[in-house]
């Protein structure tokens, strides 16, 4: 989506010098009295050297205020807000004699008075003082207990015989200061002696096992870090070797200093000890050795009500489970127990527990599961009950989204949806959607024969059912994927229309695919078959959406549309109003004069005959209709840690391929051929191709809001065989809001070149993203940027230098747009507006490539939802 973005009014920059002036005029100090000082800087110091570790300045409890860019905006904000705006109205009020009197006849006494209440008198301070931030007083109380944080953090590292101050550096410019927090170390404690000593024989002899794995070694520096993680660790090999209710707080220790080591005072014993289970009875605790609990019954509760009627339920035995239901069992045994990942007479596990919780969660036909285990008395053996609640198996949807595209401005999306849940009693869940998104466009192309505001449609529907398990047919896959990655195959069927998008298009689709999920960072997806074919409706409306290609086409006509030398061609012609030299017909005088020149009905120059037949050839390929027969895999990992994780990686590999099925079978079962010899496959010359992409998404933590975001993208579509070209729906563009943001979309390449009036596209793509992200006021953040990239043709038809790849020296086209932008942090979704610069345009001469357009008038504004990567 994108919008035009120019500053023709005078008013918008008197408005923008006024905002300016305004911030520019604000006093940092206003809220600063004489014997007090505004915290700049804080600065810590661990033996003379500068810690620049976030996590030890988070241990500092007064900051300096926040900072757009180095400016204080914020504070200023808050000092810009009246301190009393009651008493202030008051004094003005009475400030000229007979104003009240004058206020009260013209409105009333009491309208006088809500006055003062009003947004803009009273208002108007408090908004301020919410988005503003008070000014940062040193208040020494709070660096007094910033110390002790630091104190007690680098003793946690080993270093117990440290000692801390602080000095308040005063600047040169007044109620100004910075606070050096100063640590002097000393030295290290070291462990020198370890020991054990484990209560319970059945955790001794697992703790043994794994005795040499442990985080804590002799000759280690001593950090309370690797205890924590010491006793999580264990706690998790217990309680996954049969000791189910192991406490970790039964893991201790005892940490002195070896007093037999003359000299070295930083000498440190470290006992382990590992007690036994304690329980508590009528007021008493008791303590007793853990044993190895295993599972002599799983019972699974089928039509779990809290209310509890488990005596109304009838039961059968199934692979070891008990499976209970009542009325009627509504699900296959098979797919209850394959969902359960304890057995029976196995040891307990607390993996298996969180396995089983992931996958009957996963199967969408129960709502959340409840397990509990009972023991008795003779704690001969553990029963694990597992309670399941049924969805109900039909379910009916809405979903309305406000939504933007590379096309469109603004769309509004309506989604209607049925849901019918375990249909074939294996948990297989179908759901149909249907689709209706109007949009506007202020695209040429579209507004030329459409200038309603929603001048774009599309509508369609999907249908999907999907297995919680890998389908294949005399394949085992439980052998390589196992069920605990929660493998779920998925056959769709879709269909859907577009109108004034492009040519116009229907679309028919099928997909058989399969995923797995072997953790929560690793995601793998194979589509065995993605089958899809493209049908162009109005291809006649080729040269009104691909405008460059008309102005081209039409240029070389300009040397033969004179009636007299060429009568033939004259029909082809119509008067044009803003020019002496007639222009082209849509559609019959542009096929009518391609025809001419192609077939020699005319004489014509090589290089008229080559540009007029490149021309057609770009035509029929972007017109023909496609029959897409491909199978692809792609791979997903991440090592984000949750939602707050603002320091992670993300990595995406995919690859697919296309047309070998149909190729194969053409050498069994002869298909038709075309008149270029390409194979048809119900009259339509199916793609042939191999295509891969790698999309790499780092992302680094600055502090306090503050993000860097990086994003490379590198993806190749080789046609061969039965095609020359990439189909349309599968080849790459440049530029808009996810992409190179001084650019519109699909305005910018293949290469060197510069037809802004095409859908451009190409087969190669090279594209990197840098952006820094930054609170402003509240839920408004800002943001820098710095998009590279272009499309080039590569191994395909195109023979143009200016747009293909031809080695390193086309990376001299790769383009550079700047800017900066806004966003409105609504918690769920993000409003992101962001204006570009053409900082680098490969399309101009060399000379002229840096900075030729760098002002607004050639800037463009560009909005999306979310954050572009």
């Amino acid at each position: 989506m994108r919008i035009a973005f120019r500053f023709k009014n005078p008013s918008a920059k008197i408005s923008l010098l006024f905002f300016a002036v305004v911030l520019a005029s604000c006093n940092t100090l206003k809220r600063v009295d004489d014997h007090e000082l505004l915290l700049t800087k804080n600065a810590i110091y661990a033996d003379e050297e500068k810690v620049r570790n976030e996590d030890i300045h988070s241990l500092i409890i007064q900051n300096p205020n926040s900072t757009l860019l180095g400016y204080p905006l914020r504070l200023n904000l808050f000092n810009l807000a009246k301190q009393n705006p009651d008493s202030s109205y008051q004094n003005w009020l009475y400030k000229k004699d007979k104003r009240k009197e004058r206020l009260v006849k013209l409105l009333s006494e009491k309208q006088v008075d809500r006055l003062g209440e009003s947004f803009l008198v009273k208002g108007l301070s408090e908004w301020l003082q919410n988005i503003g931030e008070p000014p940062a007083i040193i208040d020494t109380s709070d660096t007094r207990r910033s110390l002790e944080r630091l104190k007690a953090y680098y003793s946690s590292k080993g270093f117990f015989n440290n000692n801390t101050t602080y000095v308040i550096d005063t600047l040169k410019r007044s109620k100004r200061a910075e606070i050096d927090y100063k640590i002097t170390l000393g030295k290290p404690y070291m462990i020198d002696t370890i020991s054990d000593r484990v209560s319970s024989k059945v955790i001794d002899s697992i703790y043994q096992l794994t005795k040499p794995e442990s985080l804590i070694k002799k000759g280690q520096q001593f950090d309370l870090a690797n205890f924590e993680n010491e006793r999580q660790r264990l706690t998790s090999i217990f309680r996954n070797s049969g000791i189910r209710n192991f406490q970790e707080s039964s893991i201790n220790y005892a940490i002195t200093r070896d007093s037999t080591k003359a000299g070295n005072d930083q000498a440190m014993v470290i006992d382990l000890n590992i007690d036994n289970l304690r329980t508590r009875s009528n007021n008493d605790i008791k303590t007793s050795e853990y044993k190895i609990e295993k599972l002599k019954k799983i019972n699974i509760y089928t039509d779990f009500i809290l209310s509890g009627e488990e005596d109304d339920h009838q039961a059968i035995d199934y692979a070891g489970y008990t499976i209970h239901y009542k009325d009627k069992l509504r699900f296959k045994p098979k797919t209850l127990t394959d969902a359960i990942f304890f057995e029976k007479d196995s040891i307990y596990r607390e993996i298996n527990r969180s396995r089983t919780y992931r996958q009957i969660t996963n199967l969408n036909v129960f709502k959340y599961p409840s397990i509990a285990f009972e023991t008795d008395s003779l704690q001969t053996g553990l029963t694990a009950n597992i309670y399941l609640t049924e969805r109900p198996k039909y379910s009916l949807g809405m979903d309305l989204d406000v939504t933007h595209s590379n096309i469109q401005q603004v769309g509004l999306a309506f989604s209607p949806s049925l849901q019918a849940r375990n249909l074939f009693k294996g948990a297989e869940n179908l759901s149909l959607t249907g689709r209706l998104n109007i949009g506007s466009s202020n695209d040429q192309s579209i507004t030329a024969t459409d200038n309603r505001f929603f001048n774009l449609l599309e509508f369609g529907a999907d249908i999907n059912l999907t297995f919680p398990r890998i389908w294949f047919p005399f394949v085992n896959t439980n052998r390589f994927i196992p069920s605990y990655t929660l493998p779920q195959t998925r056959l769709s069927l879709g269909s859907s229309v577009q109108k004034n998008i492009g040519l116009d298009k229907q679309t028919f689709n099928t997909i058989l695919g399969y995923n797995w999920k072997p953790n929560d960072l690793k995601k793998h997806n194979v589509e065995l078959l993605n089958i899809q074919f493209v049908n162009n409706v109005n291809t006649d409306r080729f040269f009104n959406v691909y405008q460059n290609s008309y102005e081209r086409l039409d240029a070389i006509a300009d040397s033969y549309d004179d009636a007299d030398e060429y009568p033939e061609l004259a029909e082809n012609f119509v008067a044009n109003d803003s020019s002496d030299s007639p222009e082209l017909i849509i559609p019959s005088g542009t096929t009518g004069f391609t025809e001419a020149i192609i077939n020699g009905t005319v004489t014509s120059t090589s290089s008229d005959f080559d540009d007029v037949r490149s021309i057609e050839e770009r035509r029929i390929r972007l017109t023909e209709d496609n029959l897409i027969f491909a199978t692809n895999y792609s791979y997903n990992t991440t090592n984000k840690a949750g939602i707050t994780d603002n320091s992670y990686h993300r990595f995406r590999w995919k690859v697919e391929s296309a047309g070998n099925l149909l190729s194969a079978l053409s050498h069994i079962v002869p298909f038709n051929e075309d008149d270029d010899g390409d194979l048809l496959v119900f009259s339509v010359p199916y793609s042939q191709y191999i295509k891969t992409e790698f999309d790499y998404i780092k992302y680094w933590d600055l502090s306090r809001a503050n993000v860097l975001a990086f994003r490379s993208f590198f993806g190749i579509a080789i046609p061969y065989g039965n095609a020359d070209n990439i189909p349309f729906v599968r080849s790459y563009f440049a530029g808009g809001s996810n992409d190179n943001r001084a650019w519109n979309p699909y305005s910018l390449g293949p290469g060197k070149t510069d037809e802004v009036n095409d859908f451009n596209e190409a087969n190669l793509k090279l594209a990197f993203n840098l952006e820094y992200r930054f609170p402003v006021v509240g839920d408004i953040k800002g943001a820098l940027f710095a998009d590279a990239g272009n499309i080039w043709n590569v191994f395909d038809n195109e023979d143009d230098p200016d747009k293909t790849f031809n080695g390193i020296d086309s990376l001299a086209d790769i383009a550079l747009g700047t800017g900066f932008g806004i966003r409105y942090d609504f918690t769920y979704f993000l409003i992101r507006v962001d204006l570009g610069f053409k900082t680098y345009n490969p399309a101009e001469e060399n000379s002229k490539r840096w900075f030729r357009d760098y002002n607004f008038s050639n800037s463009v504004l560009q909005i999306g939802i979310n954050y572009p990567f």
